[in-house]
C-alpha cells in the first residue's frame, strides 16, 4: 500500500481588511511611546527645543509674507480686511506637517531596522508614528494660528469646524503615503533622496502662499492644467486650512473636498495593502 508524502504549503497571506486600525489601538502605547521617542530624539541636542518646529514655518512665511505680500501685494487677492499674513501661516503650518511627514516616514524604516527586526508589534506603527509626530508639532502650532486669526481678520464661526475635517483628511492621506514611501524606500533608496525634488514640486503644487483663485482666474493656464491641479489631494486639503479661518475666499467647493476626502481614502488603502504585501520582502532587505 503506498502512502502519499504531502509537501507543506505556506499558508496564504490574506490581507485584513479590518485588523490593521484595531492592531494599532490594541498598541497605542507602543504607538505613543515611538512618537514621544521620536520628538525626544529629534530635540535632545536643541537649546530651543520644540520651538524650532515653530520657529521654520514662521520662518518660511515670514520670507514669503516679504516677498508676495509686500514686493508683489497679493492681499489684494483675498477678502477685505484679511492680511496675507494668515493666510499664509495657515496654509504653511499644514504643509510642514505633511512636508515633515512624507520625508521623514520615507527613512522610517531603513533607520530603526533592528528595532522592527526585535520589537513583536505591527511594522504599521512605525510609519504611523512618524505622522502622529508631526502633528504633535501641528498642534503646537496652533495657538500662533488663533493669534494671526485675532489680529490678520480671520473668522471664529462654524467655518472653524472644517479645520478638524481638514485634518482628518490630512492624516488620512499622509498614513497612506507614508506606507508607500517607507516601503518602497527599502527596495529601492534612492527614494529618499528623489523626494527633495518630488516635496519641492508639491510644495508650489498647491495653493500655499498664493491664493487659490489665482489658479482660476490664469488666462494663460489651460484649462486641462487646471483640472489636473485641483485633481492634487493637497489642494483641496490646504484649502480647507485656509477657509477654516478665512471663508470669505469663496473657492472651497464641495467638489474639491470630495476629490481630497475619495483621493485620501484611497491612498490610505491601497498603501496599507502594499505595506502588507511587500512586508516579507522588506523585512529581507533590513
Amino acid at each position: 500500500m503506498s502512502s502519499t508524502n504531502a509537501t507543506p504549503t505556506r499558508p496564504k497571506r490574506i490581507f485584513p481588511k479590518t485588523t490593521g486600525t484595531t492592531a494599532l489601538w490594541r498598541h497605542r502605547n507602543v504607538l505613543r511611546v515611538l512618537v514621544q521617542r521620536d520628538l525626544a530624539v529629534k530635540y535632545q541636542s536643541s537649546a530651543l527645543g520644540y520651538l524650532w518646529s515653530l520657529i521654520e514655518p514662521m520662518g518660511m512665511a515670514g520670507i514669503y509674507w516679504f516677498i508676495f505680500g509686500v514686493l508683489y501685494a497679493k492681499e489684494n487677492a483675498l477678502p477685505d480686511g484679511v492680511s496675507y499674513s494668515l493666510y499664509i501661516v495657515s496654509g504653511m503650518f499644514a504643509w510642514m506637517w505633511a512636508s515633515s511627514a512624507m520625508s521623514e516616514s520615507t527613512t522610517c524604516l531603513t533607520s530603526q531596522s533592528t528595532l522592527i527586526r526585535t520589537m513583536r508589534v505591527p511594522r504599521e506603527v512605525f510609519p504611523v508614528a512618524r505622522v502622529f509626530a508631526r502633528f504633535a508639532e501641528f498642534l503646537a502650532g496652533l495657538p500662533i494660528l488663533i493669534a494671526f486669526a485675532i489680529f490678520g481678520g480671520g473668522t471664529f464661526s462654524w467655518n472653524l469646524l472644517v479645520l478638524p475635517a481638514a485634518i482628518l483628511v490630512q492624516a488620512m492621506l499622509l498614513t497612506g503615503l507614508a506606507f508607500v514611501l517607507a516601503t518602497i524606500n527599502v527596495l529601492f533608496r534612492d527614494v529618499q533622496r528623489f523626494m527633495r525634488l518630488v516635496m519641492r514640486v508639491l510644495f508650489y503644487a498647491a495653493p500655499t502662499i498664493y491664493p487659490f483663485a489665482m489658479v482660476l482666474e490664469a488666462e494663460k493656464v489651460p484649462h486641462w492644467v487646471k483640472v489636473l491641479y485641483q485633481a492634487n489631494p493637497f489642494v483641496g486639503i490646504i484649502e480647507m486650512h485656509h477657509y477654516a479661518w478665512i471663508p470669505g475666499l469663496g473657492t472651497l467647493s464641495w467638489q474639491l473636498v470630495v476629490s481630497s476626502v475619495a483621493t485620501s481614502v484611497v491612498v490610505l488603502f491601497l498603501g496599507r495593502w502594499l505595506f502588507y504585501r511587500l512586508e516579507p520582502t522588506v523585512l529581507k532587505e533590513l
